[in-house]
């Protein structure tokens, strides 16, 4: 697998940024890859760190190779991956447009939806959904491991609160007034939503959680909502807590599922 280190001008975020990417299919004559998804064109899967995380990748190679697919791994600092209020903060316009544009025109990657794929953990992973919800028509496949899904909690934040993570003005940066956050677009469900009234074919759904995970509740939440709203989707509760234990045994259970 070829590591690439990529640095280039973003205009929705008014500044030099980097992203990291693996291309799958070194041709080795020592280990030839027998594989009998090597030969197929090349997916992408767009992977998303979470809060406080940065551009690391925490798929294995060797499922890369073997499923061949390149991972697009991009710096979303603690953004939530949505477009804050102040300028040079337009990190889901940054992800679902100008980087996969970026992609598509340089590396000749990510030419369609259904080759098309995003996956992340715990703040990753409320991006992986919302960005996947706010561009069904880039993104066929959705993988959200432990997802913030925090919109509610969001929404009955008052000035001067906050929680263990952040304050108020934290959160209204990346979500925009608290007050409205439910009726925007920064909603998963108002997504849904509007992919329905608009006749559009929803993003293949993938969701994990832990038992002892403090986001359980949530994602509970978000999948009786995915059923209500008809969404067809896999959500499996397990043993784990919020960490990259969990995660790192679901990456190995969903990527086949994903990719096969």
């Amino acid at each position: 697998m070829a590591n690439i280190s990529v640095r280039f001008y973003s205009n929705c975020l008014r500044r030099f940024t980097t992203f990291n990417m693996y291309l799958p299919n070194d041709i080795r004559e020592d280990e030839p890859n027998e594989s009998e998804y090597a030969n197929r064109p090349i997916k992408t899967l767009f992977l998303l760190h979470g809060y406080t995380g940065d551009a690391d990748n925490w798929v294995p190679w060797y499922l890369a190779d073997k499923y061949n697919f390149a991972v697009v791994i991009p710096n979303g600092e603690n953004s939530f991956w949505l477009d804050g209020i102040s300028t040079g903060h337009a990190f889901c316009k940054f992800l679902g447009e100008e980087l996969t544009e970026y992609v598509r025109r340089v590396f000749g990657l990510a030419k369609t939806k259904e080759d098309t794929y995003i996956m992340g953990l715990s703040m990753g992973g409320f991006g992986a959904l919302h960005t996947a919800l706010y561009y069904p028509n880039k993104f066929g496949h959705a993988t959200a491991l432990s997802p913030a899904l925090i919109v509610h909690e969001v929404a009955n934040l008052k000035e001067g609160e906050g929680n263990v993570i952040a304050n108020y003005e934290y959160f209204r940066e990346c979500f925009g007034d608290p007050a409205k956050v439910l009726e925007s677009d920064n909603n998963p469900e108002k997504l849904i939503k509007k992919i329905k009234a608009e006749g559009k074919k929803c993003p293949e759904i993938y969701m994990a959680c832990g038992f002892d995970d403090n986001l359980l509740e949530p994602n509970r939440e978000f999948h009786k909502f995915l059923e209500s709203e008809g969404i067809e989707h896999t959500y499996i509760e397990d043993e784990g807590k919020h960490d990259m234990e969990f995660w790192s045994r679901y990456v190995l259970k969903f990527i086949p599922m994903m990719f096969e």
